[in-house]
C-alpha cells in the first residue's frame, strides 16, 4: 500500500513547471505516428516487482514512450533494447512492453528513473532533479528486497550514489561496479538511447553482460529460462 500511496502522489504532482507544460504540451501535439492514439501526458511512476532485488533505474520518461504509454521505458527503442534483455535473463514473462494494459509481469526487477516527468531534450535541470528527489528516495527505501541498482547512463548512477551519500562521488562508466552500504551494489550501464544503441556504443551482449554482473550481485540465476 505505501508503494501505491507514492504512485498517486506522483501522479498527482504538479511541482515542476516546465516539466508540466512540456509533458502536457507533448500529449497534445503528439508524433505522427501516434496521432490517433491517446497520450498520457502525466507523471510516469515506477513499477515491477516490489519484491525486486534489482532496480532499473534510468533518467526521466520518453515523450513519445513513456509519457505516450504511462509505463517506464514503454512504447520508444530504448523501452525495446531494455526489456528484451529483461526477458533474455528470465525476468520479463514477454520481450516487449507496448502499454500498461499489455499483460507484461516483470518478477525480480522495478523499474524506475530519479525524475518523474519527461523533460524537454531529455534534460532536466538540476532544480527540477532535486524537486523530484524525495519521490525518487522513498521509493527507494520502501523497495527493500532491492540488493543491486542498475544503472542505465550516468544520471541516474549519480542519483543512486547521492541516494547512499557516497563520497567521494563515484565515476560512472558501463560495467562500473560500485559497492554501496548494506552489502548492496552500484553498477553502470550506457544508456539505452537510440544515441547508444543506433551508433553501437551499446550493443547487445554488453547490455546482457551487465544484466548478468547485476544477477550474480543480487545472487540471481541470469539467462533465459
Amino acid at each position: 500500500m505505501k508503494l501505491e500511496n507514492l504512485r498517486s502522489e506522483i501522479l498527482a504532482c504538479r511541482r515542476c513547471p516546465r516539466l508540466v507544460r512540456w509533458r502536457e504540451q507533448v500529449a497534445k501535439e503528439k508524433k505522427a505516428a501516434y496521432r490517433q492514439e491517446p497520450y498520457w501526458g502525466k507523471p510516469v511512476p515506477g513499477w515491477g516487482d516490489p519484491q525486486a532485488r534489482i532496480v532499473v533505474v534510468g533518467l526521466a520518461p520518453g515523450a513519445h514512450g513513456a509519457n505516450r504509454t504511462g509505463r517506464m521505458f514503454t512504447g520508444d527503442e530504448s523501452g525495446r533494447w531494455l526489456y528484451r534483455a529483461l526477458w533474455k535473463a528470465g525476468w520479463a514473462s514477454q520481450a516487449e512492453s507496448t502499454g500498461r494494459g499489455d499483460g507484461l509481469q516483470l518478477r525480480n526487477v522495478w523499474i524506475t528513473a530519479p525524475v518523474k516527468c519527461a523533460p524537454p531534450g531529455n534534460r532536466p535541470t538540476p532544480q527540477e532533479r532535486d524537486d523530484c528527489a524525495g519521490f525518487f528516495e522513498r521509493e527507494l527505501r520502501l523497495l527493500r528486497a532491492a540488493r543491486v541498482y542498475l544503472a542505465l547512463g550516468g544520471f541516474g548512477f549519480e542519483a543512486v550514489a547521492r541516494y547512499h551519500g557516497m563520497q567521494p562521488k563515484p565515476k560512472f562508466g558501463h560495467g562500473a561496479e560500485v559497492a554501496l552500504p548494506g552489502g548492496k551494489w552500484l553498477i553502470g550501464s550506457y544508456h539505452v538511447s537510440q544515441q547508444n544503441t543506433f551508433t553501437g556504443r551499446l550493443t547487445e551482449p554488453m547490455l546482457d553482460g551487465v544484466m548478468g554482473r547485476a544477477a550474480r550481485r543480487a545472487g540471481l540465476s541470469g539467462g533465459k529460462g
